[in-house]
């Protein structure tokens, strides 16, 4: 059965749908102000492992993935500019233009990290009248109050506010966790509603029962996740760092006003971050400012398949923090070649099954909440094994890569890149070969193997590859 790890209740539970055959799923997506960097892919990426398991096991998951393009301002404490506003600034063109460009960019990170679209995109510009809906909801329940920057959620009208987090609320003090804004009742109490600054205008703002203004972000994972999920769904994910405000303030939302335990499974992605400095401290995580701030662009500067990112990423759990270096991609790069030359060697033998006892372990390590290092021990295992056909691997590596989705189909050989030394190496064994000095070419293979090479010897003439 298939077990996944619950924020709500700290626990491995048993997986078990609302309705049989089917999951809803909702993953907190992109604020579309500038490019996903590694560290928010990294997130997306754990998202992708878990729908593909899901439909391994034969769900259909309906999955839908909101985009921010509106309302996220630039701190958690509802205070500072919308991060629209500090993307159009940047770029000298409207929200508008911004929020397309980077959504764009998004979904062909998506594509190039083989990371399946969802089911449903929800911008929030979109959803402008589901949001004041759910707003208007919440003030007639009585959960709501004014003040002068806006229309406020009171915490403190909810009995088991912060129960995902497990927040102490009296030991919160203001400015602690948030910055203060003035008029609010309790440091947790969060927007709602925003009001447009008086006698200017924004980029991006809406007329509402309570003024001109604009939605709080919290306020547009609610609306949507109702409007396409229903009142109860089965999983939410994001990031670890939505755990204490983004997704505790969608649970009070939505509980308010319609009294029922909303979600069933909450699931979260630790972060990416960077080697410890040396004086030791931690490294940190991977953010949109400063040095840190890597993309799939980067990547590809760099000379790497992004695919490559995506194999780093299936060596660590999605719950523990994965530090980044680039020695570990190459280190993703040279295993994916291995593999791609592996493959390209099977790829045309006929007539192969499963290897269920390698199969059955894939599948039981994907089971415990995914665990995709196990995984890929099993994969590495199936190549290692010489009992195996090459057909039988290769449709036993198909099957998995439904979860891994690393390519197995379209790999292709790929020789390595090497320098004028090595390749004189090589040419060197090519003619001892041809000359029939075995001992001479046995000792360069050597001398290459030192170097970091193998030598595969085919009708085609010697292929060069990483070990």
């Amino acid at each position: 059965m298939l077990r996944l790890y619950n924020t709500m209740t700290r626990r491995n539970d048993p997986f078990q749908p609302l309705e049989d055959g089917k999951v809803g799923l909702y993953t907190c997506g992109p604020t579309v102000y500038n490019f996903a960097h590694l560290g928010n892919l990294r997130t997306y990426l754990f998202e992708d492992y878990l729908r593909r398991v899901l439909e391994l096991d034969g769900y259909e998951v309906t999955h839908v993935m909101n985009v921010t393009d509106v309302g996220h301002l630039v701190s958690d404490s509802d205070t500072g500019e919308d991060k629209m506003a500090v993307g159009a600034a940047r770029e000298g063109v409207s929200a508008y233009e911004i929020a397309d460009r980077y959504w764009q960019a998004f979904r062909d990170d998506l594509k190039r990290l083989h990371i399946l679209e969802p089911s449903r995109w929800c911008k929030a510009t979109d959803h402008i009248q589901e949001q004041i809906d759910l707003a208007s909801r919440l003030e007639e329940a009585g959960f709501t109050y004014h003040i002068d920057d806006g229309i406020y959620f009171d915490t403190k009208k909810l009995v088991d506010y912060g129960k995902l987090a497990r927040l102490d609320l009296d030991s919160l003090k203001a400015g602690a966790r948030i910055e203060v804004v003035k008029g609010k009742r309790n440091p947790t109490d969060f927007a709602v509603w925003k009001f447009s600054p008086k006698n200017e205008s924004r980029l991006m703002e809406w007329d509402s029962p309570w003024g001109i203004g604009f939605p709080g972000w919290h306020l547009e994972c609610s609306a949507m996740s109702l409007r396409y999920l229903g009142e109860q769904f089965d999983i939410h994910c994001g990031g670890i760092d939505h755990v204490a405000v983004h997704h505790t303030n969608e649970i009070a939302q939505v509980e308010a006003v319609t009294g029922k335990e909303w979600v069933r499974w909450w699931m979260h992605g630790e972060f990416l971050v960077l080697p410890k400095s040396a004086d030791g401290e931690d490294g940190e995580r991977m953010s949109k400012s400063g040095d840190n701030f890597l993309t799939v662009n980067t990547l590809v500067q760099k000379g790497f398949d992004p695919v490559a990112y995506r194999f780093f990423c299936l060596g660590a759990h999605y719950r523990a923090p994965l530090t980044f270096t680039w020695e570990s991609i190459e280190g993703a790069a040279n295993a994916l070649e291995r593999i791609a030359n592996r493959v390209a060697a099977i790829r045309d033998e006929t007539g192969g099954r499963i290897a269920e006892s390698y199969y059955s372990s894939f599948l039981e390590a994907c089971r415990d909440d995914l665990n995709m290092p196990r995984a890929l021990a099993v994969l590495w295992a199936v190549l290692g094994d010489k009992s195996l056909s090459g057909a039988d691997q290769y449709t036993t590596l198909l099957e998995m890569d439904r979860v891994f989705g690393i390519g197995i189909k379209s790999m292709t050989r790929k020789e390595a890149a090497v320098d004028t030394e090595t390749q004189k190496l090589v040419d060197a064994r090519i003619k001892a070969r041809a000359d029939k000095n075995f001992a001479e070419a046995d000792r360069i293979r050597d001398l290459l193997s030192d170097r970091g090479f193998v030598l595969e010897d085919t009708a085609d003439g010697t292929i060069v590859r990483p070990k």
